[in-house]
C-alpha cells in the first residue's frame, strides 16, 4: 500500500538507492517537456536518476507513472500542475512572497517531469524504478510529496486519485499562505470551501493556531466565524485595512484574494495602501481581485466627488480602459467567451471548461446562474485592457467586446524576465453573498459550482504557479 511522505527522512531512503550502471538509452533525456522526457538519466546522473532502466533496448515499454491530479475536494482536474520525480530530497518553501520565476526551473533536480493535461492527467515516461521512489506533485506552494514503495521495471505505475490530490490541510502536504478579505457582493471566502480546503485550515491572522487561510472583514463582509467552526468558534476577523495598508503584514502571505465589497469604498484604502499593495506585487506577491477592487488598478471614481484622490501608479493605470463610474450589471442570460486567439493558456482554459461542465459549448461561460437559491452574477467594469501589457482571458462578444477577466505580471514596466508578481482582475462573482448569518452558514449549503465558480477556480491554482512560461 503506498503512501504519502512528507519528510524528507523518509524519503531519503529512495535517494540513496542503485548505482549508476541502468539508463534510459534512446537520448532524450534532456528535455524535461510537457511529453514526460526524462532529464535525469545519463553519465551525469544524481540519486534515483542513476535507476532509468533502458527498456526499450529489451524491446520493453519504458518504466511509466501517470494519474491525475485534483483540487483538494477530490473531484475537480486541474491542469498545468507540475509533477515530476526529484533526484534530491525536496527543500522547504520560503515562508510568505517570493520571486518564483519559470525560468527558475523547479527545484531539487527533477529527473522527469511533465504538466497535468486539461483533464488533470499527467504521465513520465522513463521514470527510476526501485524501492520508494518519489513524486511530487506541486504548482506555487501546492505541494504533495508521495513515496512509492516499488516502482517495477518496463511496467506503467498507475497512482490512484486520493494520492495525487492536493492537499486539504498541511498533515497532507504544503499549502500556501493565504489572505481572502470578505466583501458584501462577492465570496471568495465561500470558494475556497467548495475547493476542498478543511475548515480546520480556514481561520483569523490571530487565532491561536493559524491554519493557511487567513480571512479579514471588508466592508460589509462576513466579520466572524459562526459558533463551533472548526478553524476558529466565535473568533472575529481582523479588519482588511489591517492587511493591504501593512507591506509587512502582506508580505506573510503568497497569495491575496479580495472579494468584491460592493462599491469602491476609498475610505478604507488610503493613497498609503494603494502604493503598499502594488508594492506587494512587484515584490512576487500575487493578487486576485473581484469587480470593484478595480480601485487598485483605475483608482478612486465612484466617489471622486466626495474628495477621494487615490490613483494606482501610472503603470497600472495604463494597462486598460475601464467604464469608470457605471460598471453596469450583465443582462440576463449573459455568457462570455473565452480568448483562444491571444491567450497562451486560452485553449487549455476551454478544453479545461468544456470538460469539467464550466462550459456546455465550447468558448462560452453562462453569466447567470443559481445555486441553492443564491444568484452568481457578472458585472462589465472594463472596456479594453492593453494587449502588449495583459493576457485576456474571457471577454464579452455582445456586450461591446467588454473584459470579463485578465492578467498581467509584474512590475510591469519592467522586462518580463525581471517580473515576480501576478495580478488577476475577475469581473465574476461567486454564488455566496454574505449577507445571511455567519460564516460559514453565509455560503450556504450547496457544493455545486457555477461555470463562473469554475472559471474562478481555474485562476485561483493558476495564480499559484510560476511567472513566465512553465518550461
Amino acid at each position: 500500500m503506498r503512501f504519502l511522505a512528507v519528510l524528507a527522512s523518509v524519503l531519503l531512503v529512495g535517494w540513496s538507492q542503485g548505482g549508476c550502471s541502468n539508463h534510459h538509452g534512446d537520448g532524450d533525456d534532456g528535455g524535461g517537456d510537457d511529453d514526460g522526457s526524462s532529464a535525469g538519466s545519463g553519465s551525469d546522473c544524481i540519486g534515483i536518476g542513476c535507476q532509468v532502466t533502458d527498456c526499450r533496448a529489451m524491446s520493453k515499454p519504458d518504466t511509466t507513472i501517470s494519474g491525475t491530479v485534483f483540487a483538494p475536494n477530490g473531484t475537480l482536474p486541474l491542469y498545468g500542475i507540475n509533477v515530476y520525480v526529484p533526484a534530491t530530497p525536496p527543500t522547504a518553501f520560503t515562508s510568505g512572497a517570493t520571486c518564483a520565476k519559470c525560468t527558475d526551473g523547479l527545484p531539487d533536480n527533477p529527473v522527469i517531469q511533465t504538466i497535468s493535461d486539461a483533464a488533470g492527467k499527467f504521465q513520465l515516461i522513463g521514470v527510476p524504478s526501485g524501492d520508494n521512489i518519489p513524486l511530487v506533485v506541486t504548482s506555487g506552494k501546492w505541494r504533495k510529496i508521495i513515496t512509492i514503495p516499488h516502482v517495477a521495471d518496463c511496467t506503467e505505475t498507475v497512482m490512484t486519485p486520493q494520492e495525487t490530490t492536493l492537499p486539504r490541510n498541511r498533515s497532507e502536504g504544503d499549502m500556501p499562505q493565504i489572505a481572502i478579505t470578505t466583501g458584501g457582493a462577492d465570496s471568495l471566502e465561500c470558494l475556497v470551501r467548495k475547493l476542498g480546503i478543511d475548515d480546520r485550515e480556514i481561520t483569523t491572522d490571530q487565532a491561536a493556531t493559524p491554519g493557511r487561510v487567513h480571512l479579514y472583514a471588508s466592508h460589509e463582509g462576513q466579520r466572524q466565524f459562526k459558533d463551533g467552526f472548526a478553524g476558529g468558534s466565535n473568533d472575529t476577523f481582523s479588519p482588511a485595512l489591517s492587511l493591504w495598508d501593512n507591506l509587512d503584514k502582506m508580505k506573510q502571505y503568497d497569495l491575496l484574494f479580495l472579494s468584491c465589497e460592493g462599491a469602491q469604498y476609498p475610505d478604507n484604502k488610503p493613497q498609503s495602501a494603494m502604493d503598499k499593495l502594488k508594492a506587494y506585487a512587484d515584490f512576487g506577491g500575487r493578487v486576485f481581485a473581484t469587480h470593484w477592487h478595480n480601485i487598485w488598478l483605475e483608482g478612486s471614481q465612484e466617489q471622486h466627488d466626495e474628495g477621494y484622490t487615490q490613483a494606482p501608479d501610472q503603470s497600472w493605470l495604463s494597462i486598460g480602459q475601464w467604464t469608470n463610474r457605471d460598471p453596469a450589471e450583465l443582462e440576463p442570460n449573459s455568457w462570455a467567451k473565452i480568448d483562444e486567439d491571444d491567450n497562451p493558456k486560452g485553449t487549455s482554459f476551454a478544453d479545461w471548461m468544456l470538460a469539467n461542465g464550466g462550459s456546455t459549448v465550447r468558448d462560452r461561460i453562462d453569466l447567470q446562474n443559481e445555486v441553492g437559491g443564491e444568484a452568481s452574477t457578472g458585472r462589465t467594469s472594463l472596456q479594453t485592457t492593453d494587449p502588449d501589457k495583459t493576457e485576456r482571458w474571457v471577454y464579452l462578444p455582445d456586450q461591446g467586446g467588454g473584459t470579463q477577466n485578465f492578467q498581467f505580471t509584474t512590475p510591469i514596466d519592467k522586462p518580463d524576465e525581471e517580473r515576480c508578481g501576478k495580478f488577476v482582475f475577475s469581473d465574476m462573482h461567486v454564488s455566496g453573498t454574505s449577507g445571511a448569518g455567519v460564516y460559514p452558514d453565509s455560503c450556504g449549503t450547496s457544493t455545486a459550482m457555477t461555470p463562473q465558480e469554475k472559471a474562478l477556480a481555474f485562476m485561483f491554482f493558476d495564480i499559484a504557479s510560476c511567472v513566465g512560461p512553465l518550461f
